[in-house]
């Protein structure tokens, strides 16, 4: 099934993409703890983004790439926690894509056996070298559009969101789920500084953004302002 969303973008499933405009957004979960990677073609341009890249998720998206004709020009990391970067290495053997993380996780994303503690046995993860720190404000040009950089901590210190105005989307890692928030009990967490966040960077939004999250299903802005049961809207 598929959901248009505006003039350039769509969501689409990863068995029956439906384009809509130019960019499509293929919702791929992937990984031992299902984590959403969210592949951005726009075939016109044969251009291609991966937000977040769990493990096996190459095998999702080349098939995709090849039928789309793209080549995947960029990785943005929205935080460094292993679930979301274990694939990211072969992803850029693969491909040269080059990577984009927040400078906050650069140990997490460089050095990731310091989350030995966190993986079960036998787990192997490989570093991923970041090729370009993200910027709070920061707008990336990419698929012919443009993306703001939202600095979003609290779950991981440097959770990030893209927000894409044209799409009126928002993939915002694990810092907002539907009808939850991010974890805030392990390294680097905090739940006040997660709340802040929250409500400064992703309830600001419109009420009718469409928000990825890096896990579950999609919701809105309006939607989990009016019923998120961990974060209400500032008075």
């Amino acid at each position: 099934m598929a959901r248009g969303f505006g003039p350039k973008f769509a969501v689409a499933c990863v068995v029956n993409p439906h384009p809509f405009g130019l960019v499509n957004i293929h919702v791929l979960p992937a990984g031992p703890i299902p984590t959403n990677a969210y592949l951005l073609t726009e075939p016109g341009l044969g251009e291609a983004v991966l937000i977040d890249a769990p493990d096996g998720i190459w095998e999702e998206a080349k098939p995709i790439l090849e039928n789309e004709k793209c080549r995947l020009k960029e990785l943005w990391i929205t935080h460094g926690h292993w679930d979301h970067t274990q694939g990211g290495a072969r992803v850029v053997r693969e491909s040269g894509a080059r990577v984009r993380a927040h400078k906050a996780d650069r140990k997490l994303i460089e050095t990731p056996e310091v989350m030995s503690a966190f993986l079960e046995p036998g787990m192997k993860l490989e570093p991923v070298t970041i090729d370009s720190f993200l910027e709070p404000g920061e707008r990336l040009s990419a698929l012919g559009t443009t993306a703001e950089v939202r600095h979003v901590p609290g779950h991981c210190p440097g959770n990030v969101l893209f927000y894409f105005s044209s799409a009126g989307a928002a993939f915002v890692g694990d810092a907002l789920f539907c009808g939850s928030i991010g974890r805030t009990d392990l390294p680097g967490g905090d739940f006040p500084t997660l709340e802040r966040s929250i409500r400064t960077q992703i309830y600001t939004l419109p009420d009718e953004t469409t928000v990825y999250s890096g896990h579950g299903p999609e919701t809105s802005v309006g939607d989990e302002k009016a019923a998120n049961p961990y974060v209400r809207p500032s008075d």
